[in-house]
C-alpha cells in the first residue's frame, strides 16, 4: 500500500478453508473506489489442518493488498473466539499505524464480498454512523443443492422479516438507520469504527452468535448502527459448517425438523407492534427527561419498582431499552412455527397497508392547510390593499 494511509483492516477468521479462501482473498484484493484509504487484510488461521496455510502463502505474492497472517492452535477455540482474535489483531494493526479514524471490517473465509464492499462501508461511516451491518445471500451453487422445502421456508421467513422491519421503521423511525433497512447481523459483513470497537469491549468470544451479541452491545451503548440494504455479501450455503451451532447447523436442523421454531424476532404481529410502539414511547420519555421519573411505564410491563429504578439509572438509553425488554414478561420473545407464518404475513400486510394509508392521508391533509393559510394571507392582503 505505497503512499496510502492505512484506514481500514478486514479481519477474517479462518478454519480449514483451503477450498474457499482464494475466492475470499481475491474478492478482498479487488476492492475499488478507496481513494487514498489504505486497506489491510488480517487472516487469523486457527487450528487449520487442511493446507489452508499453504494456499494462503502461495497467493500472497500475487495480491495487491497488504496481508498479515496469524496462525494459532488452541484446543478451546470456537467461532466467537476466533473472530475476536482476528478483530483484536486488526485493531492492533490500525493502532500501530496511528490511524485516528480507523475502521475494522470483518467477513468470513467462505464468503465473497463485492468490489465496492469496503468503499460502501467506509462511506456509511463517513456519513456519521459508528457501525454498519450488511445483508447476506447464499452462494447460488450451494443453494441449488439445498432442498426445496428449505427454500420455501426461507422465503416465508424473509417475507415476514421484511414486513416487520418496515413496520418498525414506520412506527419507530431512527434517523441514522432510515428505511429501507434490514435486520441482518452477520459476521460475514460488519464494519465498526476502531474507537467504538474499543468502547464496547470488542467482539465477545461466544461459541455461537458472537456477531448478534456484538451488535447488541453496540446498540446498548447507543452506538449508531446502520443496517445498509445496499451492502450484500455472498456466503456459503453448505450444511457441513465449520462452527458448531452456526448457520450451517441451523439449516441442517431445519432440513431434519421442518417445524423447528423460527428466529425469535419473528414474533406475532400484535406483540411486534406493541414492542415497536413501546420503543418509540420510551425514546420520547428519555428525550424529555421523564423516563426515570417514578417509572410510570414499569407496572404496565410487569416490572417491579426496584428493577425499574435500576433500569432508569443505566448509563445509556440503549442499555435501558435492552434491560426493559429483558425484564418484562410481556416482552419475552415467543418464536413462531413455520406453519404460523402465512397467517402472520397477512396480518402484517394489513397493518402495513393501514400505516401507509395513514401516512399518505396525513401528507395530503397537511398540504391543503399550507395552501389555505397562503390563500387567507393573500386575501387579507388584497382586502387591505383595496381598503
Amino acid at each position: 500500500m505505497p503512499n496510502q494511509t492505512l484506514r481500514a483492516v478486514v479481519a477474517v477468521p479462518v478454519f480449514n478453508e483451503a477450498e474457499r479462501i482464494e475466492h475470499c482473498l481475491r474478492a478482498l484484493d479487488r476492492q475499488e473506489d478507496l481513494g487514498g484509504s489504505g486497506l489491510g487484510v488480517l487472516l487469523f488461521l486457527n487450528n487449520c489442518t487442511d493446507g489452508t496455510a499453504h494456499v494462503v502463502a502461495a497467493l500472497r505474492t500475487s495480491l495487491r493488498r497488504s496481508v498479515r497472517v496469524i496462525e494459532r492452535a488452541y484446543a478451546e477455540a470456537n467461532a466467537g473466539w476466533a473472530r475476536r482474535e482476528a478483530m483484536e489483531a486488526a485493531a492492533a494493526w490500525l493502532e500501530e499505524s496511528d490511524t485516528s479514524d480507523g475502521v475494522i471490517l470483518t467477513t468470513d473465509a467462505d464468503s465473497r464480498v463485492p468490489n465496492d464492499w469496503v468503499a460502501r462501508n467506509l462511506a456509511a461511516i463517513t456519513e456519521g454512523v459508528d457501525a454498519v451491518a450488511g445483508r447476506i445471500a447464499l452462494d447460488e451453487a450451494d443453494a441449488a443443492r439445498l432442498p426445496a422445502s428449505l427454500h420455501a421456508r426461507g422465503a416465508l421467513e424473509g417475507a415476514y422479516e421484511a414486513l416487520l422491519t418496515e413496520l418498525e421503521a414506520r412506527i419507530n423511525p431512527v434517523a441514522h438507520d432510515p428505511w429501507p433497512r434490514h435486520w441482518t447481523t452477520s459476521g460475514a459483513t460488519l464494519a465498526v469504527r476502531l474507537a467504538t470497537y474499543r468502547q464496547v469491549g470488542g467482539m465477545p468470544p461466544l461459541a455461537v452468535g458472537e456477531d448478534k451479541a456484538f451488535v447488541s452491545s453496540l446498540l446498548s451503548s447507543d452506538a449508531r448502527v446502520r443496517h445498509d440494504p445496499d451492502i450484500l455479501v455472498v456466503t456459503s450455503g453448505r450444511l457441513d459448517g465449520r462452527a458448531p451451532g452456526g448457520a450451517a447447523d441451523t439449516m441442517k436442523l431445519r432440513c431434519q425438523v421442518p417445524e423447528s421454531p423460527c428466529d425469535p424476532r419473528l414474533e406475532p404481529v400484535p406483540r411486534a407492534l406493541f414492542r415497536f410502539a413501546l420503543r418509540r414511547r420510551m425514546k420520547e420519555l428519555q428525550s424529555s427527561g421523564r423516563l426515570g421519573r417514578k417509572a410510570p411505564w414499569a407496572p404496565l410491563l410487569g416490572i417491579g419498582t426496584e428493577a425499574a429504578r435500576r433500569i432508569a439509572n443505566l448509563p445509556t438509553f440503549g442499555a435501558m431499552l435492552a434491560a426493559t425488554e429483558a425484564a418484562s414478561p410481556m416482552l419475552r420473545y415467543r418464536p413462531l412455527r413455520p406453519a404460523e407464518l402465512p397467517r402472520q404475513i397477512l396480518h402484517a400486510r394489513a397493518a402495513l397497508s393501514l400505516l401507509r394509508l395513514t401516512s399518505r392521508v396525513r401528507g395530503r391533509s397537511s398540504r391543503p392547510k399550507v395552501v389555505a393559510v397562503e390563500s387567507a394571507s393573500q386575501t387579507s392582503a388584497e382586502q387591505t390593499g383595496h381598503a
